[in-house]
């Protein structure tokens, strides 16, 4: 005996109506239990109805508006593109500027260096640190040649 068991003794002890009750309930579950093994096969095939028809009918949208949508995208996705060609030409003439490189493109792009001076000028100086053969050459001096001011003529 389970648990239920004994609750519906204890209960049908003390209500006799509520055995009645049990019972209904009894014949109702298994006349579903019957519907169900009958119409199975039926049930299936209005599944597989509802499934094309929501498919048909689900969430579609007019040919219009999706082509609508899709050339707004693409030119989302353009000026994304330019964006960020723009902010690589930003980047290079800010490290040209600062005079430290050969060749601004030996500092690879990071977007904080376009909004954080100290961050640009900190990753410069790690990458002259690991390579000072990346940093600008210029003659320094009396290079000991060409006319001089101090002779006669």
């Amino acid at each position: 005996m389970t648990d239920t068991d004994v609750t519906t003794e204890v209960t049908a002890e003390a209500d006799p109506t509520a055995e009645e009750q049990g019972s209904a309930l009894d014949t109702e579950a298994s006349d579903a239990e019957r519907l169900a093994a009958d119409g199975t096969e039926a049930e299936a095939e209005d599944t597989d109805q509802a499934h094309a028809e929501a498919d048909q009918d689900g969430d579609t949208f007019p040919r219009a508006y999706v082509e609508k949508l899709r050339s707004q995208n693409a030119r989302y996705r353009e000026r994304a593109k330019a964006a960020d060609a723009y902010g690589r030409r930003l980047h290079a003439e800010l490290v040209r500027a600062t005079g430290r490189l050969a060749d601004p493109s030996d500092l690879e792009f990071d977007e904080d260096h376009l909004d954080d001076p100290d961050a640009l000028a900190a990753a410069i100086d790690d990458l002259l640190g690991r390579k000072p053969h990346l940093a600008s050459r210029r003659p320094l001096g009396d290079i000991g040649q060409g006319a001089r001011g101090n002779g006669t003529e």
